[in-house]
């Protein structure tokens, strides 16, 4: 009958965060089965940067299908999580499916980690999705299939995904530690998974990390719906699993993943904790820093090289306007050949770069390899992907890097 394509049809799905991005698509995949939806988000008034409210995302949800309970959760506030989950009970009877979706990043080091931002990601991320995971529960263990997916890592215990946002990555492997426990502590009543995207999504919380033009390099949201879609149609059984969303769909067969692309073709990111084809514990890391004092002593006589030339393009290209429009001064510590100390001044007048410490004191101090370093400036690697991939480490303000990538991009032409 008709009913067998929809598998969802009837079933109660709470879901954090879903008034945008990931949560949101999750949601509106359930719906077009006829599933009820209770959108558990904060932002009930519009936001002034960040799009939808928990009453566009019930619209869009209704329209697809579904039934939809917009309820106020800021998921750091237990009696709020505590008030929605009754609501939704008496709403629709119980609960089914609870999707652990909302996050707070901050990808700073722990010296640039304001404790407000610290709190606001172990109280979000870890504290949040244990709570309304522990106020769901008594009614998931009443439901025919229930389900509990959290959107968070496979614990990768590489140092390299902890040393450039300690606090972020203790949250979010926090989140999977929750799927590892009450996996096992509900084992039999209620399958709790985690799944996590292959590479980069396209979200708002992207379009901020990444800054313009990031999205080409990012997938769909719906690659994440119609995995999650997969997880939530299982039986009960299927629990303790640390999913990725590419690996599950070719299992399921399918073949083209260019659907899912924003921009087909272009290379895409991949995302945080995965390790790309097994670079797994490589000493290359800790090298980087001893090296690189060695090598500045001989290069302090002349700089000359890949490195040195880079710089005296970029000398001869900054102008009044990139000073103008950036105001940052930046520091490169570069490991390997030409390495050393670096400086681009964009801040005093006319602008200046080239070996040694700048003039004033850096906002931003970014420490690579010299051989990454001059693939970054000839567009041949991304700064979002040099950074995610842990190539690049950056200290001070996080957004003027942001406006360097996007001089890099004007400039790139001439290099």
């Amino acid at each position: 009958s008709f009913f067998t394509f929809r598998k969802l049809a009837g079933c109660t799905l709470f879901i954090t965060g879903a008034s945008r991005g990931i949560g949101k698509a999750i949601a509106l995949k359930a719906a077009k089965d006829g599933a009820n939806i209770v959108i558990a988000a904060k932002t009930a008034e519009p936001h002034p940067t960040l799009p939808g409210t928990i009453y566009t995302a019930a619209e869009e949800i209704e329209a697809a299908g579904g039934k939809a309970l917009p309820c106020i959760v800021n998921v750091r506030e237990e009696q709020q999580i505590i008030s929605a989950v009754e609501k939704a009970v008496k709403t629709f009877g119980g609960i089914d499916i609870l999707v652990n979706n909302a996050s707070a990043i901050s990808l700073t080091g722990t010296l640039e980690t304001a404790t407000k931002k610290v709190n606001l990601m172990m109280d979000v991320n870890v504290r949040g999705t244990y709570l309304t995971s522990k106020a769901c529960l008594p009614y998931l263990r009443k439901s025919k299939n229930p389900h509990i997916l959290n959107l968070s890592p496979p614990m990768n215990l590489n140092p390299m995904w902890f040393k450039n946002h300690c606090a972020y990555t203790i949250s979010k492997y926090g989140m999977s530690m929750c799927v590892l426990g009450m996996a096992e502590e509900f084992r039999g009543e209620v399958a709790v998974n985690a799944l996590w995207p292959k590479t980069a999504i396209h979200t708002a919380a992207m379009d901020m990390l990444g800054g313009a033009g990031i999205e080409k390099q990012c997938r769909k949201t719906d690659i994440l719906a119609d995995a999650a879609y997969c997880i939530l149609t299982k039986p009960k059984t299927f629990t303790g699993n640390f999913i990725i969303d590419e690996v599950l769909l070719r299992e399921e067969g399918v073949k083209d993943f260019d659907v899912y692309a924003i921009a087909p073709g272009h290379p895409l990111m991949p995302d945080f904790f995965l390790d790309v084809e097994g670079k797994k514990f490589s000493g290359s890391q800790q090298e980087g820093a001893d090296g690189a004092k060695v090598k500045t002593e001989s290069a302090a006589a002349k700089p000359s090289g890949p490195v040195a030339e880079t710089f005296r393009v970029i000398q001869g290209a900054v102008n009044e306007e990139h000073v103008r429009s950036t105001q940052g001064v930046f520091q490169f510590e570069l490991s390997g050949d030409g390495g050393g100390t670096w400086y681009i001044d964009l801040k005093s007048k006319g602008g200046s770069a080239g070996f040694g410490k700048p003039p004033v004191a850096a906002d931003v101090v970014m420490s690579m390899s010299s051989t990454d370093f001059v693939k970054m400036f000839t567009g041949k690697l991304k700064p979002t992907l040099a950074f995610m991939s842990g190539k690049l480490r950056i200290k001070g303000n996080m957004a003027l890097a942001i406006k360097l990538e996007k001089m890099l991009s004007q400039l790139n032409a001439k290099l």
